[in-house]
């Protein structure tokens, strides 16, 4: 049998870490979650996670990139639609929606900021806002939203946003809190339509 190749074994000792830890993160929580348990789930040592994340923290950070990279894609798949301003609603939605997710819940909206302050998702939110205006703009070319400034209505739906799915996070009835934000939204969204698109 061939040998394998030295980034190959890395690569899949760090996707085991990550994958435990994961796993781990989203139903204990980062604070009671014993490095011992969750290297010992994925076959591994306290070594292996200091060789490859520097420590606990390090490996919430590739978590929360990991998750953040998973949530990019599933955004723009709920944005390709025939129609632009349908894409756009359904893509805003779809944030809303994911958090009730366990893994979203609690590892992105809850424990990264706690942990590793609110920093660590500014890659995200710098993503979000640009493909956002990306997206205004072409509506505002189509005549479908009213002209107007698309980065600052990236930012200010953006805002909105990111602090409902705080809110519906934290909640112990998250599911009526979705509710309630996602018919608001659309609320909130129709300002935007051009009346002859509507």
């Amino acid at each position: 049998m061939p040998r394998r190749a030295r980034s190959d074994m890395i690569a899949e000792t760090r996707g085991k870490l990550i994958a435990a830890a994961r796993d781990a993160f989203s139903r204990l929580g980062y604070t009671e979650t014993s490095m011992d348990d969750f290297t010992a789930s994925a076959g591994l040592t306290r070594g292996a996670l200091y060789h490859h994340f520097g420590d606990k923290r390090g490996l919430l950070r590739a978590v929360v990139e990991t998750l953040d990279a998973e949530m990019d894609v599933r955004l723009d798949a709920a944005s390709e639609a025939a129609d632009l301003w349908e894409g756009f609603v359904r893509r805003c939605k779809l944030y809303l929606e994911m958090a009730l997710e366990p893994e979203i819940r609690q590892i992105v909206l809850t424990d990264a900021p706690a942990v590793l302050g609110a920093s660590v998702l500014e890659p995200s939110r710098r993503q979000c806002l640009a493909s956002l205006a990306a997206r205004l703009s072409a509506m505002m070319a189509e005549g479908v939203v009213r002209q107007g400034n698309a980065e600052t209505l990236a930012r200010l739906i953006n805002g909105a946003l990111a602090d409902a799915a705080l809110w519906i996070a934290e909640a112990n009835d998250p599911v009526t809190r979705l509710a309630s934000a996602s018919d608001n939204l659309d609320l909130l969204l129709s300002g935007l339509k051009n009346e002859i698109s509507a």
